[in-house]
């Protein structure tokens, strides 16, 4: 009798063994594809702060560029001022032009510690 009451036992024990493992597996398996989808989207959201990375920096080197531009035109003023040197309106224009010229030349400066800031951070991230 004690053989007839374990058997069933003995059963219902190996039908909870089973369904456990297949929970388990069933978890195992749903972990990984949400694993293999995290990578995914690593992916995705990488490319995504590479893109952004690269129109910062585009947007910077056009700041530099602009600026540069302007301070070589100041220059290319002063230049054809200290020619046309005649006046005394004339010498406080020239006055006004180097002091702007020089503000700009320091604009550039800052403009081309910020961009090799950007840069800086630009290759940290794709690291």
């Amino acid at each position: 009798m004690a053989i007839i009451i374990r058997r069933p036992l003995l059963i219902g024990v190996l039908i909870v063994m089973a369904l456990g493992i297949s929970v388990y597996l069933r978890l195992w398996t749903i972990d990984y594809q949400i694993s293999s989808t995290e990578t995914e989207l690593l992916r995705r959201q990488f490319d995504l702060a590479n893109r952004e990375a690269v129109d910062e920096s585009a947007e910077w080197r056009l700041r530099f560029d602009e600026a540069e531009e302007r301070a070589n035109t100041c220059a290319n003023e002063l230049k054809s001022v200290k020619a046309n040197l005649g006046d005394n309106s004339m010498t406080k224009r020239l006055d006004m032009l180097q002091k702007e010229n020089m503000n700009l030349l320091e604009r550039v400066e800052t403009l081309k510690q910020e961009l090799e800031a950007e840069k800086l951070k630009c290759s940290t991230q794709k690291l």
